[in-house]
């Protein structure tokens, strides 16, 4: 099984990250993804308050990408970004890819 979830609201962070850990705690086996766009991007920046969770999940496998279009938009740089976390051209492109091939979309 695979899943992948999406990130948009900075409010959610800690839900979806939490959300995450459960879901990696119940079912070992599935792989999970996270797409952070929108405002959210904010909370995967250097020194972010989710910063040793971010690394945790990563350090599981558990890969991370954000949003270019979000970044841009933002004004942040890619060298502002947590290391380990990746970048796609654009988050829905992303999410739509995604579910084509199958995975399951969880949006807390």
């Amino acid at each position: 099984m695979k899943v992948i979830f999406h990130l948009n609201e900075e409010k959610k962070t800690n839900e979806v990250l939490a959300n995450i850990r459960n879901l990696r705690k119940d079912m070992e086996d599935v792989e999970i993804e996270l797409l952070v766009n929108g405002m959210a991007v904010r909370d995967f920046v250097q020194d972010s308050n989710y910063e040793g969770r971010v690394k945790t999940m990563m350090d599981d496998s558990i890969p991370i990408k954000v949003c270019s279009n979000s970044l841009k938009g933002l004004h942040i740089d890619e060298e502002e970004l947590l290391e380990g976390v990746d970048i796609v051209p654009a988050g829905v492109s992303e999410l739509v890819k995604k579910q084509q091939e199958g995975w399951a979309y969880i949006k807390p």
